[in-house]
Protein backbone atom coordinates (compact mmCIF):
# COMPACT_ATOMS: atom_id res chain seq x y z
CA UNK A 1 0.00 0.00 0.00
CA UNK A 2 1.38 3.33 -1.02
CA UNK A 3 -0.67 6.50 -0.89
CA UNK A 4 -0.10 9.94 0.52
CA UNK A 5 -1.90 12.99 1.74
CA UNK A 6 -2.88 16.16 -0.04
CA UNK A 7 -0.88 19.34 -0.07
CA UNK A 8 -2.30 22.32 1.81
CA UNK A 9 -5.96 22.93 1.03
CA UNK A 10 -6.83 26.33 -0.39
CA UNK A 11 -9.80 28.25 0.98
CA UNK A 12 -11.90 27.59 -2.11
CA UNK A 13 -11.30 23.83 -1.69
CA UNK A 14 -12.76 23.65 1.82
CA UNK A 15 -15.91 21.54 1.88
CA UNK A 16 -18.84 22.16 4.21
CA UNK A 17 -20.61 18.95 5.29
CA UNK A 18 -24.09 20.20 4.36
CA UNK A 19 -22.92 20.93 0.81
CA UNK A 20 -22.21 17.29 -0.02
CA UNK A 21 -25.82 16.12 0.07
CA UNK A 22 -24.97 13.39 2.60
CA UNK A 23 -26.07 13.46 6.21
CA UNK A 24 -24.32 10.78 8.26
CA UNK A 25 -25.33 9.62 11.71
CA UNK A 26 -22.83 7.58 13.69
CA UNK A 27 -24.31 4.36 15.06
CA UNK A 28 -21.48 2.55 16.83
CA UNK A 29 -17.99 4.04 17.23
CA UNK A 30 -15.00 2.39 18.89
CA UNK A 31 -12.43 4.31 20.87
CA UNK A 32 -9.59 5.45 18.65
CA UNK A 33 -6.48 7.60 18.92
CA UNK A 34 -5.97 10.90 17.13
CA UNK A 35 -5.68 11.37 13.37
CA UNK A 36 -2.06 11.57 12.18
CA UNK A 37 -0.44 12.90 9.00
CA UNK A 38 1.80 10.73 6.85
CA UNK A 39 2.34 13.76 4.58
CA UNK A 40 4.51 13.00 1.51
CA UNK A 41 5.49 9.49 2.51
CA UNK A 42 4.24 6.16 1.24
CA UNK A 43 3.79 4.84 4.75
CA UNK A 44 0.00 4.55 5.04
CA UNK A 45 0.49 0.88 5.95
CA UNK A 46 2.60 1.88 8.98
CA UNK A 47 0.28 4.71 10.05
CA UNK A 48 -2.85 2.56 9.77
CA UNK A 49 -1.27 -0.51 11.33
CA UNK A 50 0.13 1.50 14.24
CA UNK A 51 -3.19 3.32 14.68
CA UNK A 52 -4.92 -0.06 14.91
CA UNK A 53 -2.42 -1.25 17.54
CA UNK A 54 -2.84 1.99 19.48
CA UNK A 55 -6.59 1.39 19.43
CA UNK A 56 -6.06 -2.09 20.80
CA UNK A 57 -3.99 -0.69 23.67
CA UNK A 58 -6.65 1.95 24.32
CA UNK A 59 -9.41 -0.68 24.30
CA UNK A 60 -7.57 -3.02 26.67
CA UNK A 61 -5.93 -0.58 29.06
CA UNK A 62 -7.68 2.76 28.66
CA UNK A 63 -4.27 4.35 27.96
CA UNK A 64 -3.75 6.44 24.82
CA UNK A 65 -0.34 5.92 23.24
CA UNK A 66 1.52 7.49 20.32
CA UNK A 67 3.86 4.91 18.78
CA UNK A 68 6.57 5.55 16.21
CA UNK A 69 5.45 4.86 12.65
CA UNK A 70 8.98 5.61 11.46
CA UNK A 71 10.53 2.94 13.69
CA UNK A 72 8.29 0.48 11.85
CA UNK A 73 9.21 1.90 8.44
CA UNK A 74 12.93 1.94 9.32
CA UNK A 75 13.01 -1.72 10.42
CA UNK A 76 11.11 -2.76 7.30
CA UNK A 77 13.58 -0.87 5.12
CA UNK A 78 16.32 -2.95 6.72
CA UNK A 79 14.67 -6.30 6.06
CA UNK A 80 13.43 -5.30 2.61
CA UNK A 81 17.04 -4.56 1.68
CA UNK A 82 18.22 -7.97 2.88
CA UNK A 83 15.55 -9.70 0.81
CA UNK A 84 16.19 -7.51 -2.23
CA UNK A 85 19.87 -8.43 -2.18
CA UNK A 86 19.26 -12.13 -1.51
CA UNK A 87 16.97 -12.18 -4.55
CA UNK A 88 19.57 -10.42 -6.74
CA UNK A 89 17.31 -7.37 -7.06
CA UNK A 90 14.31 -9.36 -8.29
CA UNK A 91 12.01 -8.14 -5.54
CA UNK A 92 9.84 -5.14 -4.84
CA UNK A 93 11.64 -2.33 -3.06
CA UNK A 94 9.57 0.77 -2.39
CA UNK A 95 8.06 2.93 0.32
CA UNK A 96 4.93 0.78 0.44
CA UNK A 97 4.18 -2.14 2.70
CA UNK A 98 1.29 -4.05 4.22
CA UNK A 99 -0.64 -3.97 7.48
CA UNK A 100 0.99 -7.18 8.65
CA UNK A 101 4.42 -5.53 8.48
CA UNK A 102 3.53 -3.63 11.64
CA UNK A 103 2.87 -6.77 13.68
CA UNK A 104 5.97 -8.37 12.15
CA UNK A 105 8.15 -5.53 13.46
CA UNK A 106 6.43 -5.46 16.87
CA UNK A 107 7.06 -9.19 17.34
CA UNK A 108 10.63 -9.23 16.06
CA UNK A 109 12.06 -5.82 16.94
CA UNK A 110 9.71 -4.09 19.37
CA UNK A 111 8.57 -0.46 19.19
CA UNK A 112 9.47 3.03 20.46
CA UNK A 113 7.21 5.97 21.41
CA UNK A 114 6.92 8.58 18.69
CA UNK A 115 8.32 11.32 20.91
CA UNK A 116 11.49 9.25 21.33
CA UNK A 117 11.87 8.33 17.66
CA UNK A 118 10.09 10.65 15.20
CA UNK A 119 12.31 9.71 12.23
CA UNK A 120 12.74 13.32 11.07
CA UNK A 121 16.49 13.91 10.84
CA UNK A 122 16.60 15.51 7.40
CA UNK A 123 15.40 19.08 7.84
CA UNK A 124 11.65 18.59 7.52
CA UNK A 125 8.87 19.06 10.04
CA UNK A 126 6.72 16.41 8.34
CA UNK A 127 7.53 13.17 6.54
CA UNK A 128 8.85 13.56 2.99
CA UNK A 129 10.31 10.32 1.63
CA UNK A 130 10.99 10.79 -2.08
CA UNK A 131 14.70 11.50 -1.63
CA UNK A 132 15.35 8.70 0.81
CA UNK A 133 13.58 6.15 -1.42
CA UNK A 134 15.66 7.19 -4.42
CA UNK A 135 18.91 7.13 -2.45
CA UNK A 136 18.23 3.70 -0.93
CA UNK A 137 17.12 2.25 -4.26
CA UNK A 138 20.17 3.55 -6.09
CA UNK A 139 22.47 2.13 -3.41
CA UNK A 140 20.88 -1.33 -3.53
CA UNK A 141 20.87 -1.45 -7.32
CA UNK A 142 24.63 -1.05 -7.24
CA UNK A 143 25.08 -3.63 -4.49
CA UNK A 144 23.23 -6.35 -6.45
CA UNK A 145 25.63 -5.93 -9.38
CA UNK A 146 28.25 -7.47 -7.03
CA UNK A 147 31.11 -5.34 -8.40
CA UNK A 148 33.70 -7.17 -6.26
CA UNK A 149 32.43 -10.55 -7.50
CA UNK A 150 31.18 -11.22 -3.99
CA UNK A 151 29.31 -9.10 -1.46
CA UNK A 152 31.51 -7.22 0.95
CA UNK A 153 31.00 -7.26 4.70
CA UNK A 154 30.35 -3.50 4.57
CA UNK A 155 27.33 -3.21 2.28
CA UNK A 156 24.70 -3.41 5.01
CA UNK A 157 26.61 -1.08 7.34
CA UNK A 158 26.71 1.45 4.52
CA UNK A 159 22.99 1.02 3.88
CA UNK A 160 22.22 1.34 7.58
CA UNK A 161 24.28 4.52 7.66
CA UNK A 162 21.89 6.09 5.14
CA UNK A 163 18.93 5.08 7.30
CA UNK A 164 20.64 6.59 10.35
CA UNK A 165 21.20 9.84 8.48
CA UNK A 166 17.54 10.26 7.54
CA UNK A 167 15.64 8.59 10.38
CA UNK A 168 18.18 8.79 13.19
CA UNK A 169 19.99 5.99 14.98
CA UNK A 170 17.74 3.56 16.80
CA UNK A 171 18.57 3.66 20.52
CA UNK A 172 19.47 0.39 22.17
CA UNK A 173 17.81 1.73 25.32
CA UNK A 174 15.70 4.80 25.99
CA UNK A 175 13.99 6.49 28.93
CA UNK A 176 10.26 7.08 28.77
CA UNK A 177 8.01 8.28 31.60
CA UNK A 178 10.62 7.51 34.21
CA UNK A 179 11.49 3.99 33.02
CA UNK A 180 14.25 2.61 30.84
CA UNK A 181 13.37 0.24 28.00
CA UNK A 182 14.79 -1.51 25.00
CA UNK A 183 12.41 -1.44 22.02
CA UNK A 184 11.42 -5.06 22.70
CA UNK A 185 10.83 -4.37 26.39
CA UNK A 186 8.63 -1.41 25.54
CA UNK A 187 6.57 -3.54 23.15
CA UNK A 188 6.16 -6.16 25.87
CA UNK A 189 4.98 -3.46 28.30
CA UNK A 190 2.01 -2.55 26.08
CA UNK A 191 -0.07 -5.50 27.26
CA UNK A 192 -0.78 -7.07 23.87
CA UNK A 193 -0.21 -10.54 22.48
CA UNK A 194 0.92 -9.91 18.93
CA UNK A 195 -0.04 -13.45 17.92
CA UNK A 196 -3.67 -12.34 18.34
CA UNK A 197 -3.63 -10.38 15.08
CA UNK A 198 -4.47 -11.95 11.73
CA UNK A 199 -4.89 -10.71 8.17
CA UNK A 200 -8.01 -11.69 6.22
CA UNK A 201 -9.03 -11.41 2.57
CA UNK A 202 -11.67 -12.87 0.26
CA UNK A 203 -10.83 -14.13 -3.22
CA UNK A 204 -11.81 -17.22 -5.19
CA UNK A 205 -8.48 -17.92 -6.89
CA UNK A 206 -7.44 -19.70 -3.67
CA UNK A 207 -9.50 -22.07 -1.51
CA UNK A 208 -11.61 -20.62 1.26
CA UNK A 209 -10.62 -21.31 4.88
CA UNK A 210 -6.97 -21.65 3.94
CA UNK A 211 -4.19 -19.04 3.89
CA UNK A 212 -2.10 -17.76 1.01
CA UNK A 213 0.36 -14.91 0.32
CA UNK A 214 -1.79 -12.14 -1.14
CA UNK A 215 -0.43 -11.30 -4.59
CA UNK A 216 0.25 -7.60 -4.30
CA UNK A 217 3.64 -6.01 -4.81
CA UNK A 218 3.87 -4.52 -1.33
CA UNK A 219 3.47 -7.90 0.37
CA UNK A 220 7.26 -8.13 0.35
CA UNK A 221 7.15 -10.44 3.40
CA UNK A 222 5.04 -12.93 1.41
CA UNK A 223 2.82 -12.89 4.48
CA UNK A 224 -0.12 -15.25 4.74
CA UNK A 225 -3.72 -14.02 4.60
CA UNK A 226 -6.69 -16.11 5.69
CA UNK A 227 -9.17 -16.46 2.84
CA UNK A 228 -12.90 -16.49 3.68
CA UNK A 229 -16.13 -15.81 1.75
CA UNK A 230 -17.11 -12.18 1.29
CA UNK A 231 -20.14 -12.30 3.58
CA UNK A 232 -18.00 -13.75 6.35
CA UNK A 233 -15.35 -11.06 5.91
CA UNK A 234 -18.06 -8.43 6.35
CA UNK A 235 -19.36 -10.31 9.39
CA UNK A 236 -15.90 -10.09 10.95
CA UNK A 237 -15.91 -6.30 10.56
CA UNK A 238 -19.47 -5.96 11.86
CA UNK A 239 -18.70 -8.13 14.88
CA UNK A 240 -15.58 -6.10 15.61
CA UNK A 241 -17.48 -2.81 15.54
CA UNK A 242 -20.33 -4.16 17.64
CA UNK A 243 -17.87 -5.20 20.33
CA UNK A 244 -15.80 -2.01 20.40
CA UNK A 245 -12.83 -3.09 18.26
CA UNK A 246 -11.37 -1.22 15.30
CA UNK A 247 -10.26 -2.89 12.06
CA UNK A 248 -7.16 -2.15 9.97
CA UNK A 249 -8.30 -1.80 6.36
CA UNK A 250 -6.37 -2.00 3.06
CA UNK A 251 -8.33 -0.78 0.05
CA UNK A 252 -8.38 0.71 -3.44
CA UNK A 253 -9.01 4.47 -3.28
CA UNK A 254 -8.77 5.30 -6.99
CA UNK A 255 -12.50 5.06 -7.75
CA UNK A 256 -14.53 8.07 -8.85
CA UNK A 257 -16.82 7.51 -5.88
CA UNK A 258 -13.93 7.94 -3.46
CA UNK A 259 -14.37 11.59 -2.48
CA UNK A 260 -11.93 12.22 0.36
CA UNK A 261 -12.45 15.95 0.83
CA UNK A 262 -16.21 15.48 0.75
CA UNK A 263 -16.04 12.68 3.28
CA UNK A 264 -17.53 9.67 1.53
CA UNK A 265 -16.72 6.69 -0.66
CA UNK A 266 -19.45 5.04 -2.71
CA UNK A 267 -19.85 2.76 -5.74
CA UNK A 268 -22.70 4.32 -7.76
CA UNK A 269 -24.30 2.39 -10.59
CA UNK A 270 -23.49 5.35 -12.84
CA UNK A 271 -19.71 5.35 -13.15
CA UNK A 272 -17.93 8.56 -12.12
CA UNK A 273 -14.62 9.98 -13.24
CA UNK A 274 -11.86 8.97 -10.85
CA UNK A 275 -10.86 11.46 -8.17
CA UNK A 276 -7.14 10.72 -8.32
CA UNK A 277 -6.05 13.35 -5.82
CA UNK A 278 -4.07 11.65 -3.08
CA UNK A 279 -3.70 8.29 -4.83
CA UNK A 280 -0.71 6.51 -6.37
CA UNK A 281 -0.89 8.30 -9.71
CA UNK A 282 -0.90 11.86 -8.42
CA UNK A 283 0.78 11.66 -5.09
CA UNK A 284 3.51 14.20 -5.82
CA UNK A 285 1.68 16.64 -8.12
CA UNK A 286 -1.02 19.28 -7.86
CA UNK A 287 -4.29 18.62 -9.63
CA UNK A 288 -4.76 20.35 -12.95
CA UNK A 289 -7.80 22.56 -13.47
CA UNK A 290 -9.45 19.83 -15.54
CA UNK A 291 -8.82 17.25 -12.82
CA UNK A 292 -10.32 19.59 -10.24
CA UNK A 293 -13.42 19.91 -12.40
CA UNK A 294 -13.70 16.11 -12.52
CA UNK A 295 -13.35 16.00 -8.76
CA UNK A 296 -16.22 18.45 -8.43
CA UNK A 297 -18.42 16.23 -10.60
CA UNK A 298 -20.19 14.46 -7.79
CA UNK A 299 -23.46 12.99 -6.66
CA UNK A 300 -25.65 15.19 -4.49
CA UNK A 301 -26.46 12.71 -1.78
CA UNK A 302 -27.20 8.97 -1.70
CA UNK A 303 -27.67 7.25 -5.07
CA UNK A 304 -28.26 3.62 -6.14
CA UNK A 305 -25.05 1.63 -5.83
CA UNK A 306 -23.80 -1.52 -7.50
CA UNK A 307 -24.63 -4.96 -6.16
CA UNK A 308 -21.38 -6.64 -5.20
CA UNK A 309 -21.03 -10.39 -5.56
CA UNK A 310 -18.05 -12.63 -4.88
CA UNK A 311 -17.68 -13.02 -8.64
CA UNK A 312 -17.69 -9.28 -9.35
CA UNK A 313 -15.18 -8.68 -6.58
CA UNK A 314 -12.87 -11.32 -8.05
CA UNK A 315 -13.22 -9.89 -11.54
CA UNK A 316 -12.22 -6.44 -10.29
CA UNK A 317 -9.11 -7.89 -8.64
CA UNK A 318 -8.13 -10.06 -11.60
CA UNK A 319 -8.45 -7.29 -14.18
CA UNK A 320 -6.69 -4.85 -11.83
CA UNK A 321 -9.59 -2.44 -11.45
CA UNK A 322 -9.00 -3.03 -7.74
CA UNK A 323 -5.47 -2.07 -6.78
CA UNK A 324 -3.52 -2.05 -3.53
CA UNK A 325 -3.57 1.67 -2.81
CA UNK A 326 -3.99 2.63 0.79
CA UNK A 327 -4.22 1.57 4.44
CA UNK A 328 -6.75 3.06 6.88
CA UNK A 329 -8.68 2.07 10.02
CA UNK A 330 -12.39 1.28 10.28
CA UNK A 331 -13.54 2.75 13.58
CA UNK A 332 -17.31 2.33 13.49
CA UNK A 333 -20.59 2.25 11.61
CA UNK A 334 -23.05 4.92 10.49
CA UNK A 335 -26.12 5.50 8.32
CA UNK A 336 -27.02 8.20 5.84
CA UNK A 337 -30.35 10.05 5.71
CA UNK A 338 -31.91 7.18 3.73
CA UNK A 339 -30.82 4.52 6.22
CA UNK A 340 -28.01 3.11 4.08
CA UNK A 341 -25.18 1.59 6.10
CA UNK A 342 -21.60 2.93 6.05
CA UNK A 343 -18.34 2.26 7.83
CA UNK A 344 -16.65 5.22 9.49
CA UNK A 345 -12.95 5.27 8.61
CA UNK A 346 -9.95 7.09 10.05
CA UNK A 347 -7.34 8.19 7.54
CA UNK A 348 -3.74 9.43 7.92
CA UNK A 349 -4.04 12.43 5.61
CA UNK A 350 -4.25 15.04 8.41
CA UNK A 351 -7.46 16.74 9.53
CA UNK A 352 -7.91 19.45 6.87
CA UNK A 353 -11.05 17.85 5.48
CA UNK A 354 -14.80 17.94 6.01
CA UNK A 355 -14.91 15.41 8.90
CA UNK A 356 -11.53 16.25 10.45
CA UNK A 357 -9.70 13.26 8.98
CA UNK A 358 -12.54 10.72 9.02
CA UNK A 359 -14.85 9.68 6.18
CA UNK A 360 -17.74 7.30 5.47
CA UNK A 361 -17.50 4.22 3.24
CA UNK A 362 -20.61 2.56 1.83
CA UNK A 363 -21.06 -1.19 2.15
CA UNK A 364 -20.81 -1.71 -1.66
CA UNK A 365 -17.53 0.21 -1.68
CA UNK A 366 -16.19 -1.88 1.18
CA UNK A 367 -17.28 -5.18 -0.41
CA UNK A 368 -15.83 -4.40 -3.82
CA UNK A 369 -12.68 -2.46 -2.99
CA UNK A 370 -11.27 -4.07 0.15
CA UNK A 371 -7.95 -5.80 -0.42
CA UNK A 372 -7.66 -7.09 3.13
CA UNK A 373 -8.33 -6.42 6.78
CA UNK A 374 -6.34 -7.05 9.93
CA UNK A 375 -8.19 -7.83 13.16
CA UNK A 376 -7.84 -9.25 16.61
CA UNK A 377 -8.86 -12.87 16.08
CA UNK A 378 -11.21 -12.51 19.06
CA UNK A 379 -13.70 -10.75 16.76
CA UNK A 380 -13.91 -13.56 14.20
CA UNK A 381 -17.29 -15.28 14.64
CA UNK A 382 -16.99 -18.77 16.09
CA UNK A 383 -18.14 -20.67 12.97
CA UNK A 384 -15.57 -18.91 10.77
CA UNK A 385 -12.83 -19.23 13.38
CA UNK A 386 -13.42 -22.98 13.65
CA UNK A 387 -13.19 -23.40 9.87
CA UNK A 388 -9.87 -21.52 9.92
CA UNK A 389 -8.55 -23.64 12.77
CA UNK A 390 -7.88 -20.62 14.96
Amino acid sequence: MLATTFTAVADDDIVVADSTGFKFTDVKIAKTTSVKDQNKSGTCWSFSGISFIEDEILRKTGVETDLSEMFIARKCYEDKARKFVRLYGAANFAQGGSLVDVVYVLKNYGIIPNEVYAGLEYGEDKHVHSEIEKVLTAYLKQIVTVPNKKLSTAWFRGYNGILDAYFGEIPEKFKYKGKTYTPKQYAESLGLNFDDYVAITSYTHHPFYESFPLEVADNWLWAQYYNIPLAEMQAVVDNAIENGYTVAWAADVSEGGFQWRKGYAIMPKEKLEADMDGTELSRWVHLSDNARERERFEVKGPVPEIEVTQELRQQMFDNQETTDDHGMVIVGSAVDQNGNKYYKVKNSWDTNQVYDGFFYVSVPYFLSKTLSIMVNKEVIPAATKNKLGL
